[in-house]
């Protein structure tokens, strides 16, 4: 009696938690849901509420938010900064979280902390001395202006979050591969490298997210074509203020390849989260 007591309370504690979770999904996807079908609305059907289906899908919406915005054009851009940062921070990150994870050397706490301080200063903050200095080396109004600031954002975290992997992994395969043979070079890529996959792939979906949904820094640094997809979102809105549906368009252009991105590494994205968690 008392077991199926206890089985019948973890159950209905299961049943709960699962209708909680489902509650905060459905109120996560809601707004997507809202801006993907008024996407293919016309105005006039903007009356019948934002999740009603539309009576002729109108793709012409994207079409206008395509053309009337450049978006081919901020699209090239957001790519050609997105590539480089996700590619060298990415790269560094991995260098740097094996050194400060698996590797004791003098002065490794306070260097990682004046790494971590990045993640404690707002780029708000930053942005007027960046500018000057952008101006200064001559790279404002340039890619690089977009690309460097964000490649040093990126490092600090990503050495945060690589550092935490390396400590969760066990020190005996080290050890065996330096009894292998194996120097410090050769353990993180022939041996840690591979087995990193879920943080290293977690770790490129959240920078890719971030670099890709940057709007103050590139509204500072670029003008004209360099600007990305997210300002010219920004500038859409000016000319198409009244035309919803296109706005609509405009955004579900603009967040099409995050999303794309997560779903694609979405079970690595998950495992990666988890994977320091347990050990520190």
């Amino acid at each position: 009696m008392i077991r199926d007591r206890d089985y019948w309370r973890k159950q209905a504690r299961t049943g709960l938690t699962y209708l909680m979770l489902l509650i905060f999904l459905i109120g996560a996807l809601l707004p997507f849901a809202g801006i993907f079908l008024t996407a293919f609305k016309s105005s006039s059907e903007l009356a019948q509420g934002p999740f009603a289906l539309p009576e002729t899908w109108q793709f012409d919406n994207f079409q206008k938010a395509w053309d009337g915005a450049r978006f081919g054009t901020y699209f090239r851009s957001s790519v050609i900064v997105v590539v480089p940062v996700v590619v060298i921070a990415t790269i560094l990150s991995t260098m740097s979280g094996y050194a400060f994870g698996m590797i004791r050397f003098w002065g490794d706490n306070l260097l990682l902390l004046l790494i971590v301080l990045g993640l404690m200063v707002p780029s708000e903050a930053v942005i007027i001395p960046l500018w000057k200095l952008m101006g200064t080396l001559g790279l404002r109004n340039t890619y690089w202006a977009l690309i460097l600031p964000q490649v040093g954002l990126s490092f600090a975290f990503g050495t945060f979050w690589m550092r935490a992997h390396f400590k969760s992994m066990p020190t005996e395969l080290v050890d065996a591969a330096v009894v292998d043979g194996c120097n410090a070079w050769n353990v993180l890529w022939r041996v840690l490298f591979p087995l990193s996959r879920p943080a290293l792939l977690s770790l490129i979906v959240l920078l890719f997210m971030w670099t890709w949904n940057e709007f103050f820094l590139v509204l500072v640094m670029v003008t004209g074509d360099l600007r990305t997809l997210p300002v010219g979102l920004a500038l859409l809105r000016g000319r198409y203020a009244a035309d919803v549906p296109v706005m609509a368009a405009a955004a579900t252009i603009v967040s099409l390849p995050v999303i794309v991105m997560y779903f694609i590494f979405q079970r690595h994205f998950i495992r990666g989260m988890v994977s320091g968690a347990l050990k520190e």
